[in-house]
C-alpha cells in the first residue's frame, strides 16, 4: 500500500518513540511511502503567557539541541536521517541518556556515522531553530496540533499513542501504520477510540 503522510516528533515523548519506531521499522521493506516528520515541542505547549517562547529562551538551548540537531541531519544529510532519528530515540528512551548534553548528542552523530563537527556548525547557524519554530507553528496553526506523535494525511491530524514497539518486525510496523493511516483516511467520523484500562 502507498501511503502518503506527515509524523509530528519530539524526542522526549515514549509514544513518539514507538509509532516513530513502526514507521521506521517498516520503511526497511521500502513499502513505499512518503513520510514527512515534523518537530513539535512539547516544551512550547507549556509556556506561560508572557513568558519567551521556547526558540528564543537561551534556557531552553538543551531542551530544543536534539531536535535541532534531528533537523539539521534532515534537511542537508536526509540519507543519514533515518538512522540517526531512531537513535535519537534510542539514546534517549533506551540507554536513559540525557539527549540535553551536547556531547551525548555528538556521541549519537559519530557513532551513525556522520560528523558532528559538521552537523553542530549547521545547529549554530540558527537554521534548524527557526525552521523547528515554523514548522511546530505551523502544524498548530494548520492542524490544530498539540501533542506527539500526531499523524497527519492530507487535511485530517489524529493524536495516535501506540502502546507496543516493533522490534525487529518489519510486517507487523507496517500493518500497525497502515491501520492507523487507514482509520485517519477513510474512517474520519470516528473521534475518539481509548481503552479504559491496559492490559499489560
Amino acid at each position: 500500500m502507498s501511503l502518503d503522510f506527515a509524523v509530528t516528533w519530539d524526542y522526549r515523548c515514549p509514544f513518539a518513540r514507538n509509532f516513530s519506531e513502526h514507521v521506521l521499522v517498516a520503511m526497511q521493506k521500502e513499502p513505499g511511502w512518503t513520510v514527512r516528520w515534523i518537530p513539535f515541542s512539547l516544551n512550547q505547549t507549556k509556556v506561560e503567557d508572557g513568558s519567551p517562547d521556547v526558540w528564543d529562551d537561551p534556557e531552553m538551548a538543551g531542551a530544543r539541541l536534539a531536535v535541532e540537531v534531528g533537523l539539521a541531519v534532515r534537511d542537508h544529510f536526509p540519507d543519514a536521517f533515518l538512522q540517526l532519528h531512531g537513535a535519537l530515540f534510542g539514546a534517549r528512551h533506551d540507554d536513559a541518556l540525557d539527549i540535553r548534553e551536547e556531547d551525548v548528542v555528538r556521541r549519537v552523530l559519530a557513532t551513525n556515522g556522520l560528523d558532528p563537527d559538521e552537523v553542530f556548525a549547521l545547529v549554530a547557524t540558527g537554521q534548524p531553530r527557526e525552521t523547528f519554530r515554523r514548522e511546530h507553528l505551523r502544524a498548530v496553526a494548520e492542524h490544530a496540533v498539540f501533542g506527539v506523535p500526531t499523524v497527519i494525511v492530507g487535511d485530517e491530524a489524529v493524536f495516535v499513542r501506540v502502546m507496543n514497539r516493533p522490534g525487529g518486525d518489519a510486517d507487523g510496523a507496517r500493518a500497525t501504520v497502515e491501520r492507523a493511516v487507514g482509520l485517519i483516511h477513510d474512517w474520519p467520523e470516528l473521534n475518539e477510540f481509548k481503552h479504559t484500562t491496559l492490559r499489560r
